[in-house]
């Protein structure tokens, strides 16, 4: 646990196991209400880990173990909080940032404002802060609260998934009447379509052929000047979970691809507890 940007966070670091000199960094960073660093230390961290990836995960504000505070949680906190964490960890080398649903928002709003410290972007069912995505995060997060606090449909959950399911829709919830983040989250700040196409990071968008981006999967690619789509057929929303084995392997053959021998050697400073 360290405290950057003023907020107690949460995080894990894994390193590489093996490999010689330095070694690539990845920065995992989940999605909105429910999920937090859990989801990628059971699919994709050790893995990565034994592949001779140092892999960073931390729990945004407001989620897992990080504090909670009432206000703050526009796209730009978010991606405050990411350059204080890295700042605090001491890593001075360009990273791999790994985002699922709003930890691509995150990701793509963290290169926009600072591509030196980018070597690469992999969005996991994801998009950047744009007009169109704060309208729909609008309404999706203003239909939240009052669909997964009632009781009948914790009801549901819980017999249709699980109960484990419904615990974590419920936090989610809980999260959202404890904080500004509906509210908050849509103000972006947004990116523009000049910023987009300014946006040179190579991308690797990862999409469901049945999630979020369904009626036009290859959107993100026609935006953006060096991105490549991988559409994983039959797959819904829930890409990292279910087909984790997948993502993995398109991580690391992303990670390989783009880790430049020429880049600076940094190397992570000391642990933090």
């Amino acid at each position: 646990m360290v405290e950057c940007n003023g907020i107690r966070t949460h995080f894990q670091l894994m390193r590489a196991r093996h490999g010689i000199g330095a070694a690539p960094v990845v920065v995992c960073v989940h999605g909105l209400g429910y999920d937090s660093l859990a989801s990628f230390y059971l699919t994709l961290s050790a893995p990565l880990s034994a592949a001779g990836v140092d892999v960073l995960a931390y729990d945004l504000r407001g989620h897992g173990r990080s504090e909670r505070p009432r206000v703050g949680y526009q796209v730009t906190d978010f991606v405050d909080d990411l350059a204080a964490l890295l700042d605090t960890l001491g890593i001075d080398q360009p990273v791999h940032l790994v985002g699922n649903s709003f930890g691509g928002t995150i990701a793509f709003s963290f290169a926009a404002r600072d591509a030196a410290r980018v070597a690469s972007v992999v969005s996991i069912e994801s998009e950047p802060a744009t007009r169109a995505w704060a309208d729909r995060m609008h309404r999706t997060l203003g239909n939240v609260v009052e669909e997964m606090s009632a009781e009948e449909n914790l009801a549901w959950l819980a017999e249709t998934f699980g109960s484990h399911h419904a615990r974590l829709a419920k936090a989610a919830a809980l999260i959202i009447q404890a904080t500004s983040i509906v509210t908050d989250v849509p103000r972006g700040p947004l990116l523009t379509s000049d910023d987009l196409r300014a946006l040179a990071v190579p991308v690797l968008s990862i999409v469901g052929s049945e999630g979020f981006q369904r009626d036009d999967p290859l959107a993100l690619q026609a935006a953006l000047p060096n991105c490549t789509t991988e559409v994983i057929e039959g797959q819904n929303h829930s890409v990292l979970v279910e087909r984790h084995h997948t993502v993995r392997d398109l991580v690391l053959d992303w990670v390989h691809q783009h880790e430049s021998a020429s880049q600076p050697a940094g190397r992570l400073a000391a642990d933090v507890a």
